[in-house]
């Protein structure tokens, strides 16, 4: 685990920048595997998930161990995460991207929200998407599923390293999502990362602005011609960026 902490003033620079951004950076970095593959808002965002990562691991369900009486267990993992899930934090889960199965419900995500969670985000199914959609809290799943996660997957580990969607996701890295997905940015390189796309979002600002008004993206994206360096900056001037 880490011990770095998301401060409020990173986490609005964050929330003013779009994963596409942030893997770009990251990519500079050498990091191409960060993105979550293959999950998607449940309903349409109107503004960014930030969080650090607090993880829930699923297995392969072994039928002898989780049979619906296992819910009795006050300590059971899916259970006891969502009653720990820090203030802040997104509940990550790995489910080994099977969406056959409900990793969690909207009873479930409704407690998360009401908790004060900053999202949950799974490479499985949910349950009652309609209902966690209508919830003020962004949440991110493979595919809407009506079966119970005991039919396919055993909750084991909370707050381990997991791999939710293909991406590495360690207890305290920070979750960046918009409505085109799920970045991972590693704690170690959250500061640097919000600090340079927001720089990358004002420049990309600057480009569509040209481009709408005609300009060939030939030397303006990426800039390649000092002239558009020199355009970009009169650009910030003129509008405080």
């Amino acid at each position: 685990m880490t011990g770095y902490v998301l401060s409020a003033e990173t986490r609005e620079k964050l929330m003013k920048v779009s994963t596409a951004s942030v893997a770009t950076a990251l990519f500079k970095r050498g990091l191409r595997s960060q993105f979550i593959q293959g999950v998607r808002p449940v309903s349409h965002m109107s503004a960014n998930m930030v969080g650090q990562a607090f993880t829930l691991r699923y297995i392969p369900a072994r039928e002898d161990r989780n049979p619906i009486t296992v819910f009795r267990d006050p300590e059971h993992p899916q259970r006891h995460a969502v009653e720990t899930c820090p203030p802040g934090h997104v509940l990550v889960m790995d489910a080994r991207k099977d969406a056959r199965a409900a990793t969690a419900g909207s009873i479930l995500v409704t407690r998360l929200a009401l908790r004060g969670a900053a999202g949950v985000v799974s490479d499985g199914g949910f349950r009652d998407c309609e209902g966690i959609g209508k919830l003020d809290m962004p949440s991110y799943c493979a595919n809407p599923s009506a079966p119970t996660n005991l039919t396919l997957h055993e909750a084991i580990d909370i707050n381990v390293p997991v791999s939710c969607g293909d991406a590495p996701v360690f207890p305290g890295d920070v979750l960046l999502g918009d409505n085109d997905g799920v970045m991972v940015i590693p704690a170690h390189l959250v500061e640097e990362i919000a600090d340079e796309c927001l720089g990358m979002e004002s420049f990309e600002d600057f480009v569509l602005e040209q481009v709408l008004d005609g300009a060939s993206i030939i030397g303006l994206y990426p800039a390649t011609k000092d002239e558009t360096l020199q355009k970009y900056e009169e650009w910030r001037k003129k509008n405080g960026r």
